[in-house]
């Protein structure tokens, strides 16, 4: 009997220390996987912040160059009314223009007349008769 108990715990103590193996296997392959995936997560992390500072940086130069379109088209947007305010005055008197530039031209024609040896002294007494 007491070499059945003896079989018994030799049996025992075999499947505990077996067991045990096992657990440590497990442990340390846990254990190594653990530290695998904190380093990937750490190096992960420094990605990301390198990521997230370069982002910033390019936010950065798109704020200062919004900036700087946004007063170039402020400038545009100034010199289109500035083009607008002279054409609406040029179309608006547009017609005083034209007769002044008639006029003239009838004028010059009469100045060539006059220098090329025309009278028109009688034509405008005639005219003055005729008003009369």
């Amino acid at each position: 009997m007491i070499d059945l108990l003896v079989k018994d715990l030799d049996k025992e103590m075999t499947e505990a220390q077996a067991e045990e193996k096992n657990g440590q296997a497990e442990y340390e392959g846990m254990m190594k996987e653990s530290a695998e995936s904190r380093a990937q997560k750490s190096k992960d992390l420094i990605d990301r912040e390198a990521g997230k500072a370069n982002l910033e940086t390019a936010l950065q130069a798109n704020k200062e160059q919004k900036k700087s379109t946004e007063s170039e088209l402020k400038a545009t947007l100034q010199y289109i009314q500035s083009l607008h305010g002279e054409c609406d005055w040029l179309l608006q008197y547009f017609d005083v223009r034209k007769e002044a530039r008639d006029g003239e031209i009838d004028a010059l024609g009469k100045a060539k007349a006059v220098l090329s040896g025309a009278d028109f002294s009688l034509l405008q007494r005639g005219n003055l008769r005729r008003q009369a």
